[in-house]
């Protein structure tokens, strides 16, 4: 048999983080491999926006940065974010940081996911939120002419991209910004990672400390996999970001879908192109793979999965959360039961992540049960009979594990399989690749 060998898509997370870095420099970058889809190019319309002057040269994107430095008058900004809150937290703080008046947007359940932890730090820097809707959540006008430099809070119990914006936007003010982690936890860290991993790459010059026996002191963000409130802080300092050619490194999230057939297929799947040492924490598919009883063997950019018979995990999802739906519908064909731990806040993302997904899974007779932090997943004594009728929830992340069950062999049709635009626009097309012909 033919082991299909499959590109891994850019990364949407590294694709955002650069288009920002690249907006916020002094000068001219050229970004190769960006992804594009749906919310990057929101993301992308944001930024010119603000200033950014964006174009296209082939395959390259070519980024010329805003000047963060002019004076910004009275005119209202719109900010159309869509569907994308990576977008909306990560421009959120930009804009308000580089000053000036902007309304911020979007559509579907974008005026249902909570931004409160970030727009409080915002205001105590001195900015204004009006919110035209619910409060805490967009739609939300935001006057930042009269932001200054400081130290501020932010808690990470719902998100790290409120963590993440503000230090991608910190080099835009005239002084330091310091910045404490606050609340009880800390969800998708290595997001945090990645984010400084591009403002290094693009010359943003910050520092970490961490709190060791009382005393803070100055760490590698490196070696900082993980962080408590209360023990980790953030000082940026002001100055442009440096103008650069730089190259989409891709995407473990996206990634994850191929590398799961590998686990369900007899040729399995060799997916190219990846970092094993990424910063992303998505790359944990491969310890979770593994842990599920997959054979994974890494050649340099190459990782390969093949099945050895699926079995139940108690798997801590919180620094990996996008792999929910993967995980879970590995884990109802697997034997015996699946508890997913620490994935609270997927009931605010695209869809209510949790409770659609348990929704969907349960048709195909396995059971899915809810708890406060996650869910335990049971594997059917016999799959229904198809065809099923899944409903995407207009969750990308949901349409694309449920292809999963399809090299299972079991019959389905998904409401709107368009939606994986939102992240992978080729999608369909890579699929057809990884079902191949034996």
């Amino acid at each position: 048999m033919r082991q299909p060998i499959i590109s891994a898509p850019a990364s949407k997370s590294a694709s955002h983080r650069a288009l920002i870095a690249a907006s916020l420099a002094d000068g001219e970058s050229r970004i190769s491999n960006l992804l594009r889809s749906q919310d990057l190019e929101r993301t992308r319309d944001c930024l010119s926006r603000l200033g950014a002057a964006i174009r296209e040269e082939g395959e390259t994107v070519v980024v010329r940065g805003m000047d963060t430095r002019r004076e910004r008058g009275p005119e209202l900004v719109e900010l159309d974010v869509g569907e994308s809150g990576t977008t909306c937290r990560l421009l959120a703080a930009v804009a308000a940081l580089t000053g000036g008046v902007c309304r911020i947007s979007g559509r579907g359940r974008m005026h249902q996911r909570p931004m409160g932890s970030l727009t409080r730090a915002l205001e105590r820097l001195g900015a204004k939120i009006g919110w035209e809707g619910e409060p805490g959540c967009p739609p939300l006008v935001l006057d930042a002419r009269g932001i200054a430099a400081g130290r501020v809070g932010v808690d990470l119990e719902q998100s790290s991209q409120f963590l993440s914006g503000l230090l991608m936007a910190g080099p835009a003010l005239s002084a330091p910004l310091s910045v404490d982690i606050t609340g009880e936890r800390v969800v998708s860290w290595p997001y945090v990672a990645l984010t400084l991993q591009v403002m290094q790459d693009f010359g943003a010059r910050f520092l970490v400390e961490a709190l060791q026996e009382g005393t803070w002191e100055e760490v590698a963000w490196e070696g900082l996999t993980r962080a408590e409130p209360g023990k980790v802080r953030f000082t940026v300092y002001p100055g442009p970001y440096a103008p650069r050619e730089y190259r989409v490194e891709a995407d473990w999230s996206n990634a994850s879908y191929l590398l799961a057939a590998g686990a369900l297929q007899n040729k399995g799947v060799r997916v190219s192109g990846l970092n094993p040492d990424s910063t992303q924490g998505d790359r944990r598919i491969l310890d979770i793979l593994r842990t599920m009883g997959a054979e994974v063997e890494i050649s340099g950019s190459e990782i390969s999965v093949f099945p050895s018979g699926l079995r139940g995990a108690d798997l801590d999802m919180g620094s990996c959360p996008d792999l929910v739906p993967t995980v879970a519908v590995l884990a109802s064909l697997a034997g015996g039961g699946t508890r997913i731990r620490n994935a609270a806040h997927l009931r605010l993302k695209e869809s209510d992540r949790l409770g659609d997904l348990a929704e969907e899974i349960e048709k195909t007779g396995a059971g899915m049960d809810l708890h406060p932090d996650g869910a335990t997943i049971r594997p059917p004594s016999e799959m229904a009979e198809g065809p099923i009728h899944f409903q995407t929830h207009g969750d990308h992340r949901l349409a694309m594990a449920f292809a999963l069950y399809g090299l299972a062999g079991l019959d389905f049709v998904l409401s709107d399989p368009d939606c994986v635009a939102k992240s992978f626009p080729s999608f369909w097309e890579t699929w057809s690749l990884v079902q191949g012909d034996d």
